[in-house]
């Protein structure tokens, strides 16, 4: 088995991930497109104390992103909305790869949230296909009695047709969205054939080990229900053909596509800055960041603000092809200004003059992307580990 030393991991990983951007030619929607098909998906989110998730991970890996690019990419069919380890925009060629989880869905063979109403479902579907593309507010429906956390039964049986696939997304309004058929809003050239076990499996495979270089079976499962079986299966086979090879960092083993080793001759940029959002590609899994990183985070919005130790929203930066910082940041919208509430630089940061310069450059970059004129840091630490 061959081994990498964990440098030519981090390389791999950030160069299949295409973090730092590199220079391209194109218009700026292209550079979106091909970000976008490079890794797969991008998580939606619905916090936005900075650019929402969806957009701030796009705008990571193309640094002339515009907020309406994945609007377009959605009208355009490039891109479609539903679940991956978390609600998503996914690749619409992809489509027929979402459809395993909405048939187990609609078999009642996996649980979704709500309960289905098949009667309020029915009358919900016939609405949309008599009066066209409808959002949840389109419909009256009255709780018997409020909690705080339900929804309406309208919204609930819109969920659920939408989940196992008879309804899709066609956009969004002020970020709520729009339902209509699947068979309206699906490109007329998308394949709908619904994939073998095997071939699913394979495709959770290789699409991975794309856009993430290297992989285990725990990690190209994450959150997944009832594929780990069959994946494990696709990797052995995939090792037997040739197409994949597990190789050594440190002690963990990891499988990698022979194609993606080929990187390794590639230059990685190491002088640029780049402020992450905690729902990127690249370290959504915690675990696996913490491992190939040697970086350990937890996003802190959902934890009692006297047990923060970083902050609300704090963003991972990356810079010399490591995670090197983090910076809990707020939009000023009123003074147009972005907050660094406290910026943290990890106990093994060198070159930390060089870093603040590269740091200046990404903050004023980011100020722009969240349309502010400029940005203030108010406290700067560093991690006591």
């Amino acid at each position: 088995m061959n081994s990498l030393s964990i440098p030519e991991a981090r390389k791999l990983v950030l160069l299949s991930q295409g973090l730092p951007a590199k220079p391209q030619k194109g218009s700026a929607y292209a550079k979106t497109l091909s970000a976008f098909n490079r890794i797969g998906y991008v998580q939606i989110d619905t916090i936005s104390v900075v650019q929402r998730a969806h957009h701030h991970t796009l705008w990571s890996r193309n640094p002339d992103y515009q907020l309406g690019h994945l609007e377009q990419l959605v009208s355009e069919k490039q891109a479609f909305e539903y679940w991956s380890h978390a609600a998503s925009y996914l690749v619409m060629e992809d489509y027929r790869f979402s459809l395993p989880r909405k048939l187990a869905i609609r078999s009642g063979e996996q649980n979704h949230w709500f309960k289905k109403d098949r009667k309020l479902m029915a009358s919900v579907l016939k609405r949309i296909e008599l009066d066209g593309p409808l959002m949840a507010k389109d419909f009256e429906s009255k709780l018997a009695k409020r909690t705080g956390w339900e929804s309406k039964p309208t919204k609930q049986a819109l969920e659920m047709l939408y989940m196992q696939g008879d309804l899709m997304i066609t956009e969004r309004r002020q970020f709520h969205k729009v339902y209509d058929l699947t068979e309206r809003v699906l490109p007329a050239h998308i394949d709908t054939r619904v994939p073998t076990e095997q071939e699913h499996a394979r495709y959770l495979v290789v699409s991975f080990l794309k856009a993430h270089a290297i992989g285990t079976l725990q990690e190209i499962t994450y959150l997944l229900k009832g594929v780990k079986a069959q994946v494990a299966i696709a990797l052995l086979d995939l090792q037997e053909s040739g197409e994949i090879e597990k190789v050594k960092v440190s002690n963990l083993e990891y499988y990698v596509l022979q194609e993606s080793l080929a990187l390794l001759d590639q230059r990685l940029s190491r002088k640029t800055a780049k402020i992450l959002s905690p729902f990127d590609n690249l370290l959504i899994q915690r675990g696996r960041a913490s491992s190939i990183f040697n970086f350990d985070y937890q996003l802190e919005c959902y934890v009692p603000a006297a047990k923060r130790k970083f902050g609300y929203f704090c963003l991972p930066i990356l810079w010399g092809g490591r995670l090197v910082a983090r910076a809990d940041c707020k939009v000023d919208k009123k003074n147009s200004r972005l907050d660094v509430i406290h910026l943290f630089l990890e106990n093994s940061l060198k070159a930390k003059e060089a870093f603040i310069e590269a740091l200046d450059q990404e903050l004023q970059a980011f100020a722009a992307f969240n349309q502010c004129g400029g940005y203030a840091i108010a406290k700067t630490s560093t991690t006591p580990y």
